[in-house]
């Protein structure tokens, strides 16, 4: 139980040569990021003389670094059993 538990958790942070903790960081920036896009183009709806560009940019942006990582090589990420850091996939 606890083995699939581990493995729900680190499956797909594994598959991209990140830990848990780095793809948490990483998944909690987009997300973020998204909400403050989010609340610009709200503000923008109701106000179009405001955030005129604002969110659009911040998504392209985002789009760009997630362009980025996925060409880049995986980093290695740290071994299950030893803490060292492994090649990815």
């Amino acid at each position: 139980m606890t083995s699939q538990l581990h493995r729900l958790f680190t499956h797909h942070p594994d598959s991209v040569g990140e830990s848990y903790g780095q793809h948490f960081g990483v998944a909690a920036s987009y997300g973020l990021r998204l909400l403050a896009a989010s609340a610009c183009a709200l503000v923008h709806a109701v106000l179009p003389f405001c955030f005129e560009k604002t969110a659009s940019t911040m998504v392209r942006r985002m789009v760009a670094d997630m362009d980025r990582r996925a060409s880049s090589p995986a980093p290695a990420a740290p071994s299950e059993s030893t803490g060292a850091a492994v090649a990815a996939p």
